[in-house]
């Protein structure tokens, strides 16, 4: 489920009615079936979303995008292009290494080596709901290597030897992402040598007992985005039943609660054929406000600076969200995964210096960093393009899909200092080509990175210039 237009095309279905839906005409007061499917739409969007990505990347071995099955690390030893389209927004800075843990019947084990002590590196871990959970990494626990346990729910036992540290996730499977810095295309083997000493083991492999039973097998439904916006609560009770209320997720109880009375329960199916045409019509109006929404709340996330968004608080674990389903479902719409603002900021470009959403169609721009004043960044800085239809890379005859820190010693700076990246969708001259970030003939979606950002960029001491139309 990406970057999707609610189609509603579910309502439709000749769908056999439940016993509780049957009931809803006589328990639910006027208006409350569409109060509960914008709420539950709003909630459930990035969860959903994650599943397709989960599907496409670890269950369909169909899919371009398939990298392995459970409780495997894959290392990517490249950068994505355009032919990676699985997730929005997708970094082109750091090569991935990734993997999907089942923690149902025990936890995994990460092991990172010792790494250089200049050379960044994180593995953002993730639940299912989209929390960031936990980080190993330059920033968090340094670049000497060790062992981190992840647990899910079920798990209750103590840090077993050997273990440097216990993250605790709150669902049945956790997603991680790794980034290794990468100084350029000769450094390539470098970063290889690095994610090959990446290493994911059950509990019981890494410390060399017997594997406990198998969790049951689970089928899971196939999604993609016409299925994803058909039928969108169907795949939302598949995802809660892998989500416990327990823990710090017994908050939960009384919104699941809520969302039963339109047949939104973990494991069971989802059926609309119980709801009164009126009731189904307010399901419909719910979904669909729900949406408008998440849109309106992408389109507003973070502090408008000089026409970039730019968000230094908000993203985290559930006590950073606090609640704010909303916002979630806005960090997932704007770019799913997206790091805990420590961890990095994501200026995103709203405007061009004059008001208006940027069109390499229309326009040519530029991007001028005064002297002294790049992004303030402990590992590095990108600017990245991306086609705002598709929120994807972008094709163009240099292969070139940012412009980031490591590229500066082969980049051109003004007579006065300062840099000038040339936002536009034909080359700016040979002269200029060096600091030419190529863009679609169309509209346009920039996002700056600033990995482990220092305080100025927390605090919003520093802000990112106006992208200005060439004249």
């Amino acid at each position: 489920m990406k970057n999707v237009g609610l189609t509603l095309l579910f309502l439709a279905f000749a769908i056999a009615g439940s016993p509780l839906a049957a009931m809803a005409q006589q328990q639910l007061a006027k208006g409350e079936v569409q109060a509960i499917a914008e709420e539950a739409l709003i909630y459930g969007f990035p969860m959903v979303m994650n599943y397709g990505v989960v599907y496409e990347t670890y269950v369909d071995k169909s899919s371009s995008q398939y990298k392995s099955p459970f409780n495997e690390l894959t290392n990517m030893a490249r950068v994505f292009t355009p032919k990676d389209t699985a997730v929005v927004t997708p970094n082109s800075d750091t090569p991935y290494s990734f993997f999907c843990a089942d923690l149902r019947a025990e936890p995994v084990v990460v092991t990172v080596p010792k790494i250089e002590a200049d050379r960044y590196f994180s593995v953002q871990l993730i639940d299912w709901y989209t929390f960031n959970f936990g980080y190993v990494g330059s920033r968090t626990t340094g670049n000497s290597g060790g062992a981190y346990l992840v647990a899910g729910p079920a798990w209750h036992g103590d840090t077993p030897p050997g273990i440097a540290k216990v993250f605790r996730c709150e669902t049945d499977f956790a997603f991680a992402i790794f980034r290794t810095q990468l100084f350029g295309p000769d450094d390539l083997e470098n970063v290889k040598q690095v994610q090959a000493g990446y290493k994911l083991q059950t509990l019981s492999a890494f410390l060399g007992q017997p594997a406990p039973p198998a969790a049951p097998t689970i089928e899971f439904p196939k999604i993609d985005k016409q299925l994803a916006e058909q039928n969108p609560f169907a795949y939302l009770n598949f995802v809660l039943q892998f989500c416990p209320t327990t823990g710090a997720a017994e908050v939960e109880k009384p919104l699941r609660a809520r969302f039963a009375k339109i047949g939104i329960e973990a494991g069971k199916p989802f059926s609309a054929a119980g709801l009164s045409p009126e009731q189904k019509l307010e399901l419909v109006a719910g979904m669909k406000s729900g949406l408008e929404k998440i849109k309106q709340g992408a389109e507003r996330f973070g502090e408008n600076k000089n026409g970039w968004r730019v968000s230094t608080s908000g993203i985290g674990d559930r006590s950073v969200y606090n609640g704010n389903w909303t916002l979630r479902a806005a960090v997932a719409l704007a770019g799913i995964y997206a790091n805990d603002p420590e961890e990095a900021v994501y200026p995103l470009l709203s405007n061009d210096s004059e008001g208006a959403k940027p069109d390499c169609g229309k326009y040519r721009y530029t991007l001028t960093f005064p002297k002294g004043q790049l992004p303030p960044a402990n590992a590095f800085w990108s600017v990245t393009m991306y086609d705002a239809k598709t929120q994807l890379l972008v094709e163009n005859p240099i292969d070139r899909y940012l412009i980031n820190s490591p590229m500066l010693p082969r980049m051109k700076t003004n007579d006065d200092g300062s840099l000038t990246i040339y936002l536009q969708h034909d080359s700016p001259g040979q002269d200029k080509e060096s600091n030419w970030l190529p863009a679609p003939n169309g509209p346009i979606y920039v996002a700056m990175r600033i990995y482990w950002p220092k305080a100025e960029a927390l605090t919003g001491n520093w802000a990112p210039p106006a992208v200005i139309r060439a004249r």
